[in-house]
């Protein structure tokens, strides 16, 4: 994976006019990824996602297992929202700087900035990526309190979310580890887009029933 490094970073450091190539690099890397570790992806119900269409793709998330995953599944571009403290990790987190739009969830500042850069993201017809809990999920319940960040954006741009779970990747990869604990199967499910207009600018409504939708998704295929 050391040689895909130059081809993954370099196309996100030149700009948003070559995010579409380091998006081909990061499926690249999500495929080998997935052959060499023994982690095998499971993709279920990607017939919900258009490829042209723009999305605000909104998931769980309880590992860094989940990332090559949620590649896989999403069939164009998207840009993910990460934490700031992410890009501190060794080799992966300069990957992360600059694939990701970066947070730093103690600075109001910063979060303002974020949903700006992921709003122009969405207008430039790239689909942002934002997990929902807004950090991994260490606790027993399926998911944490959504952040409002993901259904702000929506409304205020009229667009529908695609809601995604991953199943199975904490027991493979802990959360906040990076070592693999052993091989398996995970799991991405992707449930039907959710209308924005239904819910007109009735956030807490939005993100009430997102979660309801997710859960029922881990339910499910679970």
């Amino acid at each position: 994976m050391i040689i895909l490094l130059p081809g993954i970073i370099i196309p996100f450091l030149l700009g948003e006019r070559s995010s579409w190539l380091g998006n081909k690099f990061l499926r690249i890397w999500a495929s080998i990824f997935d052959k060499l570790t023994g982690i095998r992806y499971r993709l279920i119900g990607k017939e919900f996602i258009e490829k042209n269409r723009s999305y605000i793709f909104v998931s769980n998330h309880t590992s860094f297992l989940d990332i090559p995953g949620v590649r896989l599944m999403i069939p164009g571009e998207f840009k993910p929202l990460a934490k700031k403290e992410l890009g501190k990790i060794p080799i992966l987190g300069l990957i992360i700087k600059s694939a990701c739009i970066m947070l730093d969830r103690g600075d109001q500042n910063s979060r303002k900035k974020s949903i700006s850069k992921l709003i122009e993201v969405l207008k430039r017809g790239t689909s942002p990526l934002i997990f929902a809990e807004g950090t991994q999920n260490r606790t027993k319940e399926l998911l944490q309190p959504f952040k409002d960040g993901a259904f702000r954006i929506a409304i205020d741009t009229q667009t529908d979310i695609l809601p995604m779970v991953v199943i199975g990747a904490s027991k493979l990869m802990y959360p906040g580890e990076i070592r693999i604990s052993s091989p398996g199967v995970i799991k991405v499910v992707a449930g039907k887009p959710i209308g924005i207009k239904d819910f007109g600018n009735d956030l807490a409504a939005l993100k009430q029933h997102t979660f309801e939708v997710m859960t029922n998704l881990m339910l499910d295929k679970s």
